[in-house]
């Protein structure tokens, strides 16, 4: 599980908290999406458009999950979590966890006893595990901040030669 806003400001309650960073991804989501559709419709540049709509795709991803989730779903620790639950899902709406989540360990060996330090522990390569949708928006951002002078170009300002005097 990752930060949560409540980490950061101690004194809100969890299921405030929780409330508070899904309203915000919806407001936030509308924002892109107009980004995204006056982008498209000004005919900007491609890479803009590309490291929009991966953005809006991955905060809508979390939107869903965190959104609908909990409603239609059971509980998911240690086991694999039940579509319409009889019992009903494990969380109200607006308060479900996102959970795109995918981990590929490659690699799973114990270190030699003699190696210093290291000796006897267990190493998986690759354990890390990541969010789809964060992905997508993390991806989006670079591309912004990567390819950010020629998806922003600047128009020149031509000055007359009585300006430069």
């Amino acid at each position: 599980m990752g930060t949560k806003f409540n980490d950061i400001l101690p004194f809100i309650k969890e299921d405030t908290a929780k409330l508070f960073l899904t309203l915000f991804r919806l407001v936030a989501i509308v924002g892109l999406g107009y980004w995204l559709w006056d982008s498209i419709k000004k005919q900007s540049a491609t890479l803009l458009n590309w490291a929009l709509a991966l953005i809006f795709a991955g905060a809508l991803g979390n939107i869903i999950d965190s959104v609908f989730y909990g409603v239609i779903f059971s509980d998911s620790y240690n086991g694999v979590a039940k579509l319409f639950p009889e019992e009903g899902g494990y969380a109200p709406l607006f308060y479900g966890h996102v959970v795109d989540m995918l981990q590929f360990p490659l690699v799973e060996w114990t270190w030699p006893q003699w190696i210093p330090i290291l000796g006897g522990d267990t190493f998986l390569f690759f354990q890390y595990i990541f969010n789809v949708a964060d992905t997508a928006i993390s991806t989006g951002v670079g591309i912004l901040i990567v390819f950010n002078k020629k998806i922003f170009k600047k128009e020149e300002v031509k000055t007359s030669e009585s300006d430069q005097d």
